[in-house]
C-alpha cells in the first residue's frame, strides 16, 4: 500500500525555514507524498524543493489582517486538496485553526508541530492578540492527539497546561562530518545567527565589544530590531567591531558559521516561549563544531551538562558577556572539539528523524 498523502502548511515563506525543510525531505525520502503550503508574506524568494510546493498570496498590509488572511485562504486549500487518504501537517499555532477544522470534517489525523510557545512569544506579551491565540490554543491544543515540538521544557510546558505528551524532535542539524582546518582567525569572530528580535541579547553583545580587544562581532540576519542595533553601533562608535550581514541563504550561513571561532545563543527570559527554547544556532554551531555562549536557561545548561561545548552567561552584563567570551578565545576553538564531536554525534537530524518518522507512522493507522 501507498504511503498517505500529507500537506504540510505554515505561516511562513518556507526559504529559511530549516525545520520544515527537514521534516518535508525526510518524510518525502521516506515515501511520503508530500505538499508544502506556506505564503508570501516578507517575501517569496526562487526555491527548488523536489515535492510540490506553493505560497498563499496576501494582500494584508499588518501582520494582524495576513493571519485572518492566511487562515482564510488555507481553510478553503486545505478543503479542496485534502481527502480520506491525507494526513494534515499544521506547523505553529498560526496555521493549527484550518487544519483541525478540515482534519475533524474529514476525520483525517492530524500532526501538529509547535516549533515555539507561540502564546508566550515576546513579541505578543501583554497584547490583545495574546488572549486571542491564548485562547485557540487553549480550545484546540487539548483535543491534538498528535503533536511534536522542538525542545523538551516545551513539551513539558504542554504536557502541564493541557495534558498532551508530545514528541520531541529538536531542530538539529544533518550530520556533518567535519574534517576541515580550524582556521586562526585575526582578529577573532564571534557569530550570531538568527532573526534580530527583542531579547536575544544581541543589544547586550554589542557593547560587550568595549571589553574585548581584536575580535569582530559578526551579525547574520534580519529582523525588526536591525536598525536599531545598527543605530547603536555608530553611538558607540563600534563600527570596526561590529559587522552586519544581512539575511543569508542558509547554506551560506553554514559556510560562514564553519569558519568562526566563537557563536553565541544568549536569549533572555522575555517569557516562556524563549525560557524553554533550544535555539537552532545552537545546534548549528556544535554541528560546525563552533564554541558557544551560551544564556543561563534551562535547555542550554541542560547541554552543557551533557557536553562542554563552551560557557554559560552568568547575566547579561556586557562585561559578564565579555569575560565569558573571552574564556572561550583563551582556550581556543581547538581545545573544544572534542566535546564537541561527542555532542555532534547525539544531536543531529539523522536521530531526530527516526522520532518524527514513528509519528506519521501512527498518523498513517489512524482510524
Amino acid at each position: 500500500m501507498s504511503k498517505r498523502k500529507i500537506i504540510t502548511s505554515a505561516f511562513s515563506n518556507l526559504y529559511t525555514d530549516q525545520r520544515i525543510e527537514k521534516v518535508c525531505r525526510t518524510l518525502y525520502e521516506n515515501g511520503y507524498d508530500i505538499e508544502l503550503i506556506g505564503n508570501d508574506w516578507n517575501g517569496a524568494e526562487e526555491m527548488s524543493r523536489p515535492y510540490p510546493f506553493s505560497r498563499i498570496q496576501l494582500a494584508s498590509k499588518s501582520l494582524k489582517t495576513a493571519y485572518f488572511e492566511f487562515n482564510w485562504k488555507l481553510y478553503h486549500q486545505l478543503k479542496k486538496k485534502a481527502d480520506q487518504h491525507t494526513i494534515l501537517h499544521a506547523n505553529d499555532l498560526d496555521a493549527l485553526l484550518p487544519n483541525y477544522l478540515v482534519a475533524k470534517k474529514l476525520n483525517i489525523p492530524l500532526v501538529f508541530d509547535s516549533h515555539e510557545i507561540f502564546s508566550e512569544m515576546p513579541a505578543i506579551q501583554g497584547k490583545m492578540s495574546q488572549k486571542l491565540w491564548r485562547y485557540l490554543e487553549k480550545t484546540i491544543v487539548p483535543k491534538i492527539k498528535l503533536m511534536i515540538t522542538a525542545s523538551s521544557g516545551y513539551a513539558n510546558w504542554f504536557k502541564n497546561r493541557y495534558g498532551i505528551n508530545p514528541v520531541v524532535v529538536q531542530n538539529a542539524p544533518r550530520k556533518l562530518d567535519f574534517n576541515q582546518e580550524i582556521p586562526d582567525n585575526n582578529p577573532k569572530i564571534l557569530l550570531y545567527q538568527g532573526a534580530i528580535n527583542p531579547f536575544r541579547g544581541i543589544d547586550k553583545a554589542i557593547l560587550a565589544m568595549h571589553h574585548v580587544e581584536n575580535v569582530v562581532f559578526q551579525i547574520a540576519g534580519d529582523g525588526p530590531r536591525k536598525k536599531e542595533y545598527e543605530e547603536l553601533v555608530l553611538k558607540e562608535n563600534l563600527q570596526h567591531k561590529v559587522k552586519f550581514l544581512g539575511k543569508l541563504h542558509p547554506d551560506d550561513l553554514r559556510k560562514i558559521t564553519l569558519t568562526v571561532d566563537c557563536g553565541m545563543s544568549i536569549e533572555e527570559n522575555g517569557g516562556e516561549s524563549y525560557y524553554y527554547s533550544l535555539p537552532n544556532k545552537v545546534l548549528d554551531c556544535i554541528q560546525a563544531r563552533v564554541p558557544l555562549l551560551l544564556a543561563n536557561l534551562p535547555e542550554m545548561l541542560n547541554i552543557k551538562n551533557q557536553f562542554n561545548v563552551g560557557e554559560i552567561i552568568k547575566n547579561h552584563e556586557p562585561s559578564t558577556i565579555a569575560e565569558a567570551l573571552k574564556s572561550i578565545l583563551n582556550k581556543g576553538r581547538k581545545d573544544y572539539q572534542t566535546e564537541l564531536e561527542k555532542a555532534a554525534d547525539v544531536l543531529c537530524w539523522e536521530n531526530e528523524e527516526i522520532k518524527l518518522l514513528q509519528v506519521f507512522e501512527m498518523a498513517s493507522h489512524y482510524s
